[in-house]
């Protein structure tokens, strides 16, 4: 009876390891891994240089016909693939990306597959569908499973009811980031993306998707209050309601019991973990843009990225004119005559130009006339941005383009969208082809994290998903700010570009920022504020501040307004999340260098390795000053030459809250 058993459970075991089959996939410098199980579950895994860094995490599809993508798959057949190709980028922070990875395809029966790409710093994986029928997605299983509680900084859905995810789908997409064991996160609250685990020692994992068409976004959940990290995705819209904010959104009353409809072969978003050993290394990614679909325009000729003058955060507080400020068309004049003596592209007119309540951007407010001025703008070579609620955009859109790209605007700023369902994210890429129909650009304002449409569409110069410098006009003393500004590079910006509106002229120091409307303020150094015009990322760029208080300050202007908005090199040289950041940015022959630090200050060492040896360059350097620790304003400006001779090295003080800018031509 005993040989009986033995013989039946060597058999048993036998049947298992038929029906699993294991397949590697490393990268292409070879450090980095992912081995994927096709078994009862098909998993994956993570490993660096031979260590695990994530456990074996399921991943799935189940279909509301009852069918489960993932659960006992029979596979059909695999393919593999290499590529080392350059990609190009005109709008972003380098003309061009290297995308060199691995590629492996697991095809399973019933019309679906898996593809797998390992790039040297990121593992990445997606479905795809070539089923012909349409059919709806139920849920998708979406888990990372880490080895030990591990430290992760998150950021936090910003409204709703605990345990309530209905009331939290309905956000903004801006919080600070909170930093804690898994095992600690608030388990009632989702979390939205890109976020960061400390994996392990020296190892950060950054989650994120990229390819975000026409599906939803992906939140997370710690539900279990254990080491992982699992999906969440707002169900599909069922019926919606007119209201939010002037009644410029669309509210959820109810949802469908599932995610997303399919109604053709389709790949779906990438689930990307981005590994480094290397906090520079993180602010360096640029898999969000690669694994992004190309561009789908033909001609981008008439894509001009460039600087805006903006007029709520400074709540059109100009000053020094023999008129009354506001909404109205001396104001919007004042705006275009600085803008065009800066040299800086556009102005933005932002809420307040059309009729308030209507949702109709075709009803203008009596005391603009918005053809004078677009030709006044016209005149002076600055072209003109509107603001626009999400309502009022889609509901009239082909004709809200048409008419005001006839008129001479040059794009608008999309606001209050404040969900990433399937429908809202059908929204983004419908708004970004029809705005290039008519040769618009966009800034996706209250909207998701960035997932690739800036590739895809690249009229979309920008997006909010934010917390940025308008916050300051209205949060309490307590918060830091100068905290979080240094954990962005290392978390939101790996996703992409950020519409955070850098550039005031009040500069706080430690202790004395105060929330004002119509005086606001920064926190940090005003070096601070002039760094992160490198540190950020941001082809259209809003100056924040009132063009009365830009003119006191005529060489801090002067510096934000001769930087570039896009790149042709871009290279975080150190830095660690949460700390500080030193970026270099090349334009030409001309190299910026910006960098920031906490309210700690910090005293650096420069290397400028990208400088070519034996030529001399002309620097341009703004310093944190000697009392800018109490004065946020005090700053040193400094000119002199220096030559690359392999030992240069630059000595830096950062004040509490500090930065620096340096221009190197």
């Amino acid at each position: 009876m005993k040989r009986v058993t033995t013989l039946l459970l060597c058999a048993a075991c036998a049947l298992v390891a038929q029906a699993q089959k294991t397949f590697t996939l490393g990268s292409p410098d070879g450090k980095l891994q992912t081995t994927v199980t096709v078994g009862d579950q098909l998993t994956y895994d993570i490993t660096l240089d031979g260590r695990q860094i994530l456990a074996p995490s399921p991943l799935g599809m189940t279909l509301e016909n009852g069918a489960v993508w993932g659960e006992h798959p029979k596979l059909a057949g695999t393919a593999r693939q290499a590529v080392d190709a350059s990609v190009p980028s005109p709008f972003y922070r380098a003309d061009a990306l290297k995308n060199q990875y691995n590629e492996l395809t697991l095809r399973f029966q019933k019309d679906w597959s898996v593809e797998f790409r390992a790039y040297n710093d990121g593992i990445a994986y997606r479905f795809v569908s070539k089923a012909k029928k349409p059919f709806n997605v139920k849920n998708e299983t979406v888990d990372y499973r880490f080895l030990t509680d591990a430290k992760a900084s998150v950021p936090y859905v910003g409204v709703g009811k605990d345990g309530d995810y209905e009331s939290q789908y309905f956000n903004s997409f801006e919080n600070t980031y909170t930093t804690d064991h898994l095992s600690k996160l608030n388990k009632q609250r989702l979390m939205f993306l890109p976020l960061v685990v400390e994996a392990a020692d020296g190892v950060k994992l950054c989650i994120t998707e990229s390819d975000l068409e026409n599906y939803p976004g992906l939140y997370f959940t710690n539900a279990q209050g254990d080491n992982r990290l699992t999906g969440q995705f707002a169900p599909y819209p069922k019926r919606e309601e007119q209201g939010g904010h002037n009644r410029l959104q669309m509210v959820v009353r109810e949802r469908e019991p599932y995610i997303a409809k399919v109604d053709k072969p389709r790949s779906f978003p990438w689930r990307m973990a981005i590994v480094t050993t290397s906090d520079k290394d993180l602010a360096n990614s640029n898999l969000t843009y690669l694994l992004a679909s190309p561009s789908r325009l033909a001609d981008t000729s008439w894509i001009r990225p460039g600087k805006v003058a903006w007029d709520w955060w400074n709540d059109w507080n100009i000053y020094g004119v023999d008129f009354e400020s506001g909404i109205n068309n001396d104001t919007y004049k004042a705006y275009i005559d600085f803008a065009s003596a800066k040299g800086i592209e556009y102005v933005i007119l932002d809420e307040g130009w059309a009729v308030n309540l209507q949702a109709d951007l075709m009803q203008v407010v009596p005391s603009i006339n918005l053809k004078e001025l677009v030709d006044y703008a016209a005149a002076r070579h600055v072209g003109i941005i509107l603001w626009a609620g999400y309502y009022a955009f889609e509901r009239d859109m082909e004709n809200v383009c048409r008419h005001y790209a006839e008129m001479g605007v040059k794009g608008f700023k999309v606001d209050f969208m404040d969900r990433d369902d399937q429908e809202m994210t059908t929204f983004n890429y419908r708004a970004a082809a029809m705005a290039a129909k008519y040769k618009l650009l966009l800034d996706l304002h209250g909207t998701h994290k960035p997932a690739g449409l800036n590739r895809t569409y690249p009229n979309v110069l920008n997006f909010e998903g934010v917390f940025g410098l308008e916050q300051l006009k209205w949060i309490p003393a307590t918060h830091n700010q100068v905290q979080y500004d240094v954990m962005i590079p290392f978390l939101r910006q790996v996703a992409g570009p950020l519409d955070y509106t850098q550039g005031a002229m009040h500069n706080a120091s430690k202790g004395n920022y105060y929330p004002s409307n119509s005086e606001p303020m920064s926190q940090g150094t005003r070096c601070h504020q002039l760094g992160l015009y490198m540190v950020f990322d941001s082809p259209f760029s809003m100056l924040c501040d009132s063009p009365s208080n830009y003119e006191r300050e005529p060489e801090s202007t002067a510096f934000i307004s001769e930087v570039p908005t896009v790149w042709d090199e871009t290279r975080v040289l150190e830095g660690k999340m949460g700390e500080y950041i030193v970026t270099a940015r090349r334009k030409g022959d001309t190299w910026y260098v910006g960098g920031i630090t906490n309210w700690i200050p910090r005293d650096l060492e420069l290397d400028c390795p990208f400088l070519v040896p034996g030529r001399t360059y002309h620097a341009t350097l703004f310093r944190d000053g000697a009392n800018a620790h109490r004065k946020g304003i005090d700053y040193r400006r400094e000119e002199f030459d220096l030559t690359q001779d392999g030992s240069l090295k630059l000595k830096l003080h950062l004040a509490p809250g500090g930065g620096f800018a340096l221009k190197l031509r």
